[in-house]
C-alpha cells in the first residue's frame, strides 16, 4: 500500500504597492530563491515546480500582499519530515515574508499545520532566527 502524504501552503510577503522599488526588490528576491530550487526531475524534497511565483499586479497603485502558493504529494514524506522542514526553513531564511504556513496531510499520522511568523513585522533575507508553531489533528475513525 502506498502511503501518500500531501504538503501544501503559502508564504505571504508584505502588503506593498506594486509601484515601489521595495515591492519589486522583495518580489525579485523571492522569485530568485524559488527558481534556484532544484527541478522536480531530480526528486528533491523541495522543487521549483511546486511553487507559484508572485507577479506584479497591473491594476494601479493598490497595495496588496504577495501570496506564494505551493503544494505537492509524496510517498511517505513524514519519514523525511525533519529534513523537509530544514530545507523549507533554509529557503525561508533567504526570502522576504510576513508569514508562512505548511499543511502536511498523512494517511497514518493525521494532519499537521506548521506556521512561521517573524518576531518583527517581517522577515528579511539572512535573518537567522525562525520560530515555528505546530498544530496536529487527527480524525477519529468509527467502525
Amino acid at each position: 500500500m502506498i502511503q501518500e502524504s500531501v504538503v501544501y501552503g503559502c508564504i505571504k510577503d508584505l502588503l506593498l504597492s506594486d509601484n515601489t522599488q521595495e515591492a519589486q526588490q522583495h518580489r525579485l528576491n523571492n522569485q530568485k530563491v524559488m527558481m534556484s530550487l532544484p527541478s522536480i526531475e531530480d526528486w528533491p524534497l523541495l522543487s521549483r515546480e511546486m511553487f507559484s511565483m508572485p507577479v506584479q499586479v497591473v491594476s494601479g497603485d493598490d497595495a496588496h500582499t504577495d501570496v506564494m502558493h505551493f503544494g505537492t504529494s509524496y510517498k511517505g514524506v513524514e519519514h523525511e519530515w525533519e529534513m523537509w522542514i530544514q530545507k523549507f526553513e533554509s529557503m525561508l531564511k533567504s526570502m522576504y515574508w510576513v508569514s508562512a504556513t505548511v499543511h502536511l496531510e498523512t494517511e497514518y499520522n493525521g494532519r499537521h499545520t506548521f506556521t512561521w511568523e517573524p518576531e518583527s513585522s517581517f522577515h528579511e533575507p539572512n535573518e537567522d532566527k525562525l520560530s515555528v508553531r505546530c498544530e496536529w489533528s487527527r480524525e477519529s475513525v468509527s467502525f
